[in-house]
Protein backbone atom coordinates (compact mmCIF):
# COMPACT_ATOMS: atom_id res chain seq x y z
CA UNK A 1 0.00 0.00 0.00
CA UNK A 2 1.39 3.50 -0.83
CA UNK A 3 1.07 6.30 1.23
CA UNK A 4 1.01 9.70 0.67
CA UNK A 5 2.28 12.05 2.82
CA UNK A 6 0.81 15.91 2.43
CA UNK A 7 3.25 18.72 2.96
CA UNK A 8 2.62 20.62 6.18
CA UNK A 9 1.97 24.30 3.92
CA UNK A 10 -0.99 22.16 2.74
CA UNK A 11 -2.80 22.03 6.34
CA UNK A 12 -5.62 24.35 6.97
CA UNK A 13 -4.99 27.62 8.93
CA UNK A 14 -6.53 30.37 10.83
CA UNK A 15 -5.26 33.41 10.83
CA UNK A 16 -7.23 35.80 13.72
CA UNK A 17 -10.50 34.78 12.97
CA UNK A 18 -10.11 34.18 9.42
CA UNK A 19 -9.92 30.58 7.91
CA UNK A 20 -7.60 29.30 5.43
CA UNK A 21 -7.38 26.86 2.92
CA UNK A 22 -3.67 26.69 3.66
CA UNK A 23 -0.57 28.32 4.77
CA UNK A 24 0.70 29.20 1.95
CA UNK A 25 0.22 32.77 1.46
CA UNK A 26 1.90 35.42 -1.60
CA UNK A 27 3.88 37.87 -0.29
CA UNK A 28 3.65 41.40 -0.98
CA UNK A 29 5.82 42.87 -3.97
CA UNK A 30 5.25 46.25 -5.16
CA UNK A 31 4.30 45.95 -8.82
CA UNK A 32 4.02 50.06 -9.29
CA UNK A 33 1.23 48.95 -12.22
CA UNK A 34 -1.74 51.09 -11.00
CA UNK A 35 -3.20 54.05 -12.94
CA UNK A 36 -0.73 57.15 -11.98
CA UNK A 37 -3.55 58.47 -9.51
CA UNK A 38 -3.21 55.12 -7.51
CA UNK A 39 -6.41 53.61 -8.59
CA UNK A 40 -5.54 49.85 -9.18
CA UNK A 41 -6.13 48.28 -12.96
CA UNK A 42 -8.14 44.99 -14.57
CA UNK A 43 -4.29 43.99 -14.95
CA UNK A 44 -3.92 43.88 -11.53
CA UNK A 45 -7.08 42.02 -10.70
CA UNK A 46 -6.17 39.59 -12.96
CA UNK A 47 -2.36 38.75 -11.38
CA UNK A 48 -3.82 38.99 -7.89
CA UNK A 49 -6.63 36.11 -8.59
CA UNK A 50 -4.30 34.14 -10.65
CA UNK A 51 -2.42 33.15 -7.16
CA UNK A 52 -5.68 32.47 -5.73
CA UNK A 53 -6.57 30.18 -8.67
CA UNK A 54 -3.33 28.45 -7.81
CA UNK A 55 -4.46 27.31 -4.47
CA UNK A 56 -2.83 30.39 -2.49
CA UNK A 57 -4.85 30.50 0.71
CA UNK A 58 -3.99 33.72 1.12
CA UNK A 59 -2.54 36.74 -0.88
CA UNK A 60 -1.05 40.27 0.38
CA UNK A 61 -1.86 43.12 -1.73
CA UNK A 62 1.73 44.91 -2.52
CA UNK A 63 2.48 48.21 -0.72
CA UNK A 64 -0.45 50.48 -1.07
CA UNK A 65 -0.32 54.02 0.63
CA UNK A 66 -2.77 55.15 2.84
CA UNK A 67 -3.05 59.19 2.42
CA UNK A 68 -2.40 61.45 0.04
CA UNK A 69 0.23 63.83 2.12
CA UNK A 70 3.46 61.89 2.06
CA UNK A 71 3.25 58.02 2.02
CA UNK A 72 3.72 57.36 -1.68
CA UNK A 73 6.59 55.50 -2.23
CA UNK A 74 6.41 54.99 -5.55
CA UNK A 75 5.12 56.62 -8.79
CA UNK A 76 2.44 54.36 -10.62
CA UNK A 77 1.92 52.43 -6.43
CA UNK A 78 -1.87 51.67 -5.65
CA UNK A 79 -3.13 53.44 -3.03
CA UNK A 80 -6.04 53.40 -0.33
CA UNK A 81 -6.52 56.96 -0.07
CA UNK A 82 -9.11 57.93 -1.66
CA UNK A 83 -12.90 56.34 -3.45
CA UNK A 84 -11.23 56.09 -7.08
CA UNK A 85 -8.90 53.64 -5.01
CA UNK A 86 -11.65 51.67 -3.26
CA UNK A 87 -13.69 50.94 -6.55
CA UNK A 88 -10.60 49.39 -8.25
CA UNK A 89 -9.13 47.14 -4.99
CA UNK A 90 -13.30 46.24 -5.28
CA UNK A 91 -12.45 44.20 -8.47
CA UNK A 92 -9.39 42.68 -6.81
CA UNK A 93 -10.64 41.20 -3.88
CA UNK A 94 -13.87 39.76 -5.83
CA UNK A 95 -11.61 37.75 -8.06
CA UNK A 96 -9.20 36.39 -5.27
CA UNK A 97 -12.32 35.77 -3.47
CA UNK A 98 -13.83 34.03 -6.20
CA UNK A 99 -11.11 31.91 -6.44
CA UNK A 100 -11.50 30.59 -3.38
CA UNK A 101 -8.66 32.78 -1.60
CA UNK A 102 -8.68 35.30 0.93
CA UNK A 103 -6.76 38.89 0.84
CA UNK A 104 -4.96 41.18 3.44
CA UNK A 105 -4.27 44.73 2.66
CA UNK A 106 -0.95 45.97 3.30
CA UNK A 107 -0.67 49.18 4.57
CA UNK A 108 2.91 51.19 3.60
CA UNK A 109 4.04 54.83 4.01
CA UNK A 110 7.63 55.26 2.42
CA UNK A 111 8.94 57.77 4.89
CA UNK A 112 12.54 58.98 3.85
CA UNK A 113 12.32 56.59 1.27
CA UNK A 114 9.96 57.67 -0.81
CA UNK A 115 10.95 58.08 -4.85
CA UNK A 116 7.83 58.80 -6.23
CA UNK A 117 6.80 61.98 -3.61
CA UNK A 118 8.44 65.45 -3.79
CA UNK A 119 8.97 66.30 -0.16
CA UNK A 120 9.88 63.51 2.11
CA UNK A 121 9.65 62.96 5.60
CA UNK A 122 11.02 60.67 8.64
CA UNK A 123 11.68 60.91 11.98
CA UNK A 124 14.37 62.89 11.36
CA UNK A 125 16.50 64.71 9.11
CA UNK A 126 19.00 61.63 7.92
CA UNK A 127 19.64 60.98 5.03
CA UNK A 128 18.89 57.09 3.99
CA UNK A 129 21.37 54.83 3.20
CA UNK A 130 22.03 53.69 -0.58
CA UNK A 131 20.40 54.96 -3.57
CA UNK A 132 16.81 55.15 -4.93
CA UNK A 133 15.81 51.95 -6.63
CA UNK A 134 16.12 51.93 -10.50
CA UNK A 135 13.42 48.86 -10.95
CA UNK A 136 10.92 51.33 -8.94
CA UNK A 137 11.47 54.06 -11.50
CA UNK A 138 14.13 55.16 -8.83
CA UNK A 139 17.84 56.95 -9.15
CA UNK A 140 20.76 58.64 -7.51
CA UNK A 141 20.44 59.24 -3.79
CA UNK A 142 17.88 60.18 -1.26
CA UNK A 143 17.14 63.56 -0.01
CA UNK A 144 17.13 64.22 3.46
CA UNK A 145 13.31 64.17 4.56
CA UNK A 146 12.63 66.47 7.04
CA UNK A 147 11.91 65.47 10.40
CA UNK A 148 7.68 65.20 11.57
CA UNK A 149 6.44 66.96 14.41
CA UNK A 150 4.11 65.46 16.39
CA UNK A 151 1.11 66.73 15.19
CA UNK A 152 2.02 65.15 11.33
CA UNK A 153 2.81 61.98 13.48
CA UNK A 154 -0.91 61.63 15.08
CA UNK A 155 -2.14 62.76 11.36
CA UNK A 156 -0.31 59.62 10.02
CA UNK A 157 -2.02 57.33 12.39
CA UNK A 158 -5.18 58.64 11.54
CA UNK A 159 -4.39 58.20 7.53
CA UNK A 160 -3.34 54.71 8.58
CA UNK A 161 -6.81 54.29 10.56
CA UNK A 162 -8.85 55.78 7.62
CA UNK A 163 -7.33 53.54 4.98
CA UNK A 164 -7.98 50.68 6.71
CA UNK A 165 -11.76 51.11 6.76
CA UNK A 166 -11.67 52.03 3.01
CA UNK A 167 -9.52 48.20 3.04
CA UNK A 168 -13.31 47.07 4.64
CA UNK A 169 -14.89 49.05 2.22
CA UNK A 170 -12.94 47.92 -0.66
CA UNK A 171 -13.93 43.65 0.21
CA UNK A 172 -10.23 42.93 1.86
CA UNK A 173 -10.49 40.41 4.74
CA UNK A 174 -8.01 42.00 7.01
CA UNK A 175 -5.20 44.84 7.14
CA UNK A 176 -1.32 44.34 7.35
CA UNK A 177 0.65 47.82 8.90
CA UNK A 178 3.88 47.27 7.03
CA UNK A 179 6.44 48.15 9.70
CA UNK A 180 9.03 46.52 7.98
CA UNK A 181 11.93 46.83 5.33
CA UNK A 182 13.26 50.44 5.90
CA UNK A 183 9.95 52.16 5.26
CA UNK A 184 8.36 54.60 7.70
CA UNK A 185 7.51 52.95 10.85
CA UNK A 186 10.47 50.94 10.50
CA UNK A 187 12.49 54.01 10.18
CA UNK A 188 11.29 54.64 13.53
CA UNK A 189 12.64 51.82 14.92
CA UNK A 190 15.94 51.84 13.07
CA UNK A 191 18.59 53.37 15.40
CA UNK A 192 20.67 55.43 13.22
CA UNK A 193 17.30 57.04 11.13
CA UNK A 194 15.71 58.06 14.49
CA UNK A 195 17.67 60.39 16.40
CA UNK A 196 14.79 62.26 18.23
CA UNK A 197 14.58 63.17 21.90
CA UNK A 198 11.12 62.88 22.74
CA UNK A 199 8.51 60.03 23.41
CA UNK A 200 9.32 58.30 19.83
CA UNK A 201 13.37 58.09 20.15
CA UNK A 202 15.75 56.68 21.99
CA UNK A 203 15.19 53.35 23.93
CA UNK A 204 13.56 50.73 21.39
CA UNK A 205 10.44 50.47 23.77
CA UNK A 206 9.88 54.67 22.65
CA UNK A 207 11.37 53.69 18.93
CA UNK A 208 8.58 50.93 18.21
CA UNK A 209 5.43 53.25 20.01
CA UNK A 210 4.74 54.89 16.62
CA UNK A 211 4.37 51.48 14.94
CA UNK A 212 2.63 50.30 18.19
CA UNK A 213 0.10 53.20 18.28
CA UNK A 214 -0.53 52.88 14.06
CA UNK A 215 -1.48 49.17 15.18
CA UNK A 216 -3.92 49.98 18.05
CA UNK A 217 -6.18 52.43 15.55
CA UNK A 218 -6.35 50.40 12.26
CA UNK A 219 -7.92 47.46 14.73
CA UNK A 220 -9.85 50.13 16.27
CA UNK A 221 -10.98 51.12 13.47
CA UNK A 222 -12.29 47.44 11.74
CA UNK A 223 -12.39 45.31 14.37
CA UNK A 224 -14.25 42.86 12.25
CA UNK A 225 -10.89 42.58 9.97
CA UNK A 226 -7.71 40.77 11.10
CA UNK A 227 -5.16 43.32 11.71
CA UNK A 228 -1.27 42.13 11.72
CA UNK A 229 1.93 43.65 11.60
CA UNK A 230 5.18 43.17 9.42
CA UNK A 231 8.51 43.55 10.61
CA UNK A 232 11.97 43.27 9.51
CA UNK A 233 15.54 43.80 10.23
CA UNK A 234 17.18 44.22 6.77
CA UNK A 235 15.76 46.88 4.48
CA UNK A 236 15.40 47.68 0.86
CA UNK A 237 18.15 49.95 1.71
CA UNK A 238 20.40 48.41 4.38
CA UNK A 239 20.84 43.99 3.67
CA UNK A 240 22.46 44.24 6.85
CA UNK A 241 21.37 46.04 9.09
CA UNK A 242 19.82 43.83 12.52
CA UNK A 243 18.14 45.17 15.46
CA UNK A 244 21.33 46.51 17.70
CA UNK A 245 20.06 44.81 21.02
CA UNK A 246 19.25 41.45 19.47
CA UNK A 247 16.97 39.30 21.42
CA UNK A 248 16.20 41.49 24.29
CA UNK A 249 15.08 44.12 21.27
CA UNK A 250 13.01 41.53 19.85
CA UNK A 251 11.12 40.82 22.84
CA UNK A 252 9.91 44.32 23.34
CA UNK A 253 9.32 45.10 20.16
CA UNK A 254 7.01 41.83 19.75
CA UNK A 255 5.93 42.20 23.18
CA UNK A 256 4.46 45.99 22.02
CA UNK A 257 2.77 44.81 18.86
CA UNK A 258 1.00 41.95 20.72
CA UNK A 259 -0.25 44.36 23.28
CA UNK A 260 -0.84 46.65 20.58
CA UNK A 261 -3.86 44.42 19.21
CA UNK A 262 -2.24 43.00 16.44
CA UNK A 263 -3.47 39.66 15.62
CA UNK A 264 -0.33 37.94 13.69
CA UNK A 265 2.73 38.80 12.99
CA UNK A 266 4.61 38.47 9.66
CA UNK A 267 8.61 38.70 9.64
CA UNK A 268 10.42 39.64 5.92
CA UNK A 269 13.44 38.72 4.70
CA UNK A 270 14.32 41.64 2.49
CA UNK A 271 15.49 39.26 -0.57
CA UNK A 272 17.45 37.06 1.79
CA UNK A 273 17.01 33.55 2.56
CA UNK A 274 14.60 33.47 5.76
CA UNK A 275 17.73 31.18 8.12
CA UNK A 276 20.63 34.11 6.91
CA UNK A 277 17.78 37.21 8.73
CA UNK A 278 16.38 34.93 10.86
CA UNK A 279 19.28 32.87 12.94
CA UNK A 280 20.08 34.97 16.30
CA UNK A 281 23.38 34.52 18.18
CA UNK A 282 21.69 31.80 20.44
CA UNK A 283 21.06 29.25 17.64
CA UNK A 284 17.32 30.54 17.82
CA UNK A 285 15.13 32.31 15.32
CA UNK A 286 13.18 35.32 15.53
CA UNK A 287 10.49 33.64 14.32
CA UNK A 288 10.25 31.34 16.75
CA UNK A 289 10.79 34.09 19.53
CA UNK A 290 7.83 35.84 18.48
CA UNK A 291 6.13 33.20 18.81
CA UNK A 292 6.77 32.70 22.08
CA UNK A 293 6.94 36.13 22.96
CA UNK A 294 3.39 36.72 21.71
CA UNK A 295 1.62 33.66 21.02
CA UNK A 296 0.33 34.39 17.91
CA UNK A 297 0.41 33.28 14.99
CA UNK A 298 3.96 34.07 12.50
CA UNK A 299 4.32 34.21 8.69
CA UNK A 300 7.63 33.72 8.00
CA UNK A 301 9.32 34.91 4.50
CA UNK A 302 12.64 34.24 2.16
CA UNK A 303 12.96 30.90 0.26
CA UNK A 304 10.10 29.97 1.56
CA UNK A 305 9.26 28.16 -1.44
CA UNK A 306 12.28 25.22 -0.80
CA UNK A 307 9.99 22.50 0.67
CA UNK A 308 12.21 20.96 2.60
CA UNK A 309 12.92 24.43 4.61
CA UNK A 310 9.23 25.20 4.81
CA UNK A 311 8.58 21.82 6.14
CA UNK A 312 11.54 22.98 8.72
CA UNK A 313 9.84 26.03 9.61
CA UNK A 314 6.14 25.05 9.91
CA UNK A 315 7.22 21.39 11.67
CA UNK A 316 10.18 23.09 14.03
CA UNK A 317 8.41 25.46 15.57
CA UNK A 318 9.38 28.82 14.08
CA UNK A 319 6.17 29.80 12.12
CA UNK A 320 2.91 28.83 11.51
CA UNK A 321 2.55 30.65 7.69
CA UNK A 322 5.01 30.96 4.63
CA UNK A 323 4.90 33.92 2.58
CA UNK A 324 6.61 33.55 -0.64
CA UNK A 325 7.73 36.18 -3.84
CA UNK A 326 9.51 35.22 -6.14
CA UNK A 327 8.79 32.00 -5.79
CA UNK A 328 5.36 32.84 -6.18
CA UNK A 329 6.06 34.82 -9.15
CA UNK A 330 7.99 31.74 -11.02
CA UNK A 331 4.80 29.41 -10.03
CA UNK A 332 1.51 30.99 -9.65
CA UNK A 333 0.00 28.05 -8.96
CA UNK A 334 2.61 26.61 -6.33
CA UNK A 335 0.04 25.08 -3.65
CA UNK A 336 -1.19 23.01 -6.87
CA UNK A 337 1.82 21.74 -7.89
CA UNK A 338 3.07 21.07 -4.32
CA UNK A 339 -0.10 18.81 -3.57
CA UNK A 340 0.29 17.18 -7.17
CA UNK A 341 3.60 16.64 -5.97
CA UNK A 342 5.36 18.37 -10.14
CA UNK A 343 8.24 20.34 -9.53
CA UNK A 344 8.29 24.00 -9.57
CA UNK A 345 9.91 26.78 -12.00
CA UNK A 346 12.87 28.37 -11.00
CA UNK A 347 12.67 31.82 -10.96
CA UNK A 348 13.81 34.00 -13.88
CA UNK A 349 15.34 37.71 -12.92
CA UNK A 350 14.00 38.90 -16.00
CA UNK A 351 10.50 39.07 -14.41
CA UNK A 352 10.99 41.45 -12.55
CA UNK A 353 14.29 43.53 -15.04
CA UNK A 354 14.35 45.99 -16.14
CA UNK A 355 11.15 46.96 -14.53
CA UNK A 356 9.09 45.46 -11.85
CA UNK A 357 5.97 46.01 -13.24
CA UNK A 358 2.99 43.30 -13.94
CA UNK A 359 3.44 44.27 -17.40
CA UNK A 360 6.78 43.19 -18.20
CA UNK A 361 6.05 39.88 -16.46
CA UNK A 362 3.20 39.07 -18.29
CA UNK A 363 5.69 40.12 -21.75
CA UNK A 364 8.53 37.31 -20.12
CA UNK A 365 6.02 34.66 -20.16
CA UNK A 366 4.36 35.47 -23.34
CA UNK A 367 8.67 35.45 -24.76
CA UNK A 368 8.78 32.22 -23.27
CA UNK A 369 5.45 30.60 -24.72
CA UNK A 370 7.27 31.96 -27.82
Amino acid sequence: MTTTVEHPALTPATLGGLALRNRYAVAPMSRVSARPDGTPTGEMADYYAEFARGGFGLVFSEGTYPDSAASQGYLNQPGLARDEHVAGWRVVTAGVRAAGGRMIAQLMHAGAIAQGHPNTVGPSAVQPRGEKMRAYGGSGPWPVPRELTTAEIDDVIDGFAAAAVRARQAGFDGVEVHAANGYLLDQFLTDYTNQRTDSYGGPVANRIRLTAQVVTAVAGAVPELVTGVRLSQTKVNDFTYRWPGGRADAEVIFAAVAEAGAQYLHIASEGRNWLETAKLADGGTITALARQVTGLPVIANGGMHDLTQAHEVLTGGHADLLSIGHGALANPDLPARVAAAEPLAEFDRAMVSPTVTVANARRWRESRQA
